[in-house]
């Protein structure tokens, strides 16, 4: 399957929650103002403790990455603690993305997306892809992943090259499943970036 098909999966996607599609590019989706109950309801979880105890399960962290599409001047990429392997047969992996992203919009319209693990050594590589606007591949070494052609970060302890295979939504996160097409381990440190209680172990 082409380029052109796999973007077809994450075009289907928009349109089912009625975003406008076009033969072309696919316009970035607004930020929307997202709530998950209403003004006069009381949350079931304080966000905050949320976030607190939440914060007690380590992570691994990742770089999300995308080809460049057509008319954009680079590639685009984020920082991901929220990456799971999901099916062995057939072998899909799964990673969660804010709705409010203005990056997910770019990996859609790619249709294909590489997944970087981070070595120990990646902190900073890690908080320059968690920061917003900016060309955050600037300095960063990396080559073209031999299926999706999104960045391939030199230094990470794997990388898994994907086609988006159906995307969900999940609260104000989608939660978008890709299909491995290929994958490999790094040139660097085998030790992982582990974040934990608010920062990096």
């Amino acid at each position: 399957m082409g380029h052109a098909g796999m973007a077809a999966t994450a075009v289907r996607y928009l349109r089912s929650i009625g975003a406008r599609t076009v033969a072309g590019p696919v316009e970035a989706l607004p930020r929307p103002e997202l709530r998950a109950v209403r003004e006069d309801e009381r949350a079931p979880v304080d966000s905050a403790e949320f976030r607190r105890v939440l914060g007690n399960f380590a992570t691994g962290v990742t770089v999300v990455t995308a080809p460049a599409a057509d008319g954009e001047v680079s590639p685009a990429g984020f920082a991901c603690q929220s990456f799971s392997s999901l099916s062995l047969e057939p072998p899909l992996v799964v990673f969660m993305v804010g709705r409010a992203s203005s990056t997910w919009p770019r990996i859609a319209r790619a249709g294909v997306f590489c997944v970087n693990v981070l070595a120990a050594d990646q902190g900073e590589l890690c908080r320059g892809f968690a920061v917003s606007g900016g060309d955050k591949f600037a300095g960063v070494r990396h080559e073209a992943a031999p299926f999706s052609g999104a960045p391939r970060l030199m230094g990470a302890t794997a990388w898994i090259d994907c086609a988006i295979h159906a995307v969900h939504t999940g609260g104000d996160h989608l939660i978008v499943v890709g299909r491995v097409e290929a994958l490999g381990t790094g040139d660097g440190d085998d030790r992982p970036l582990l974040f934990h209680k608010g920062r990096f172990l």
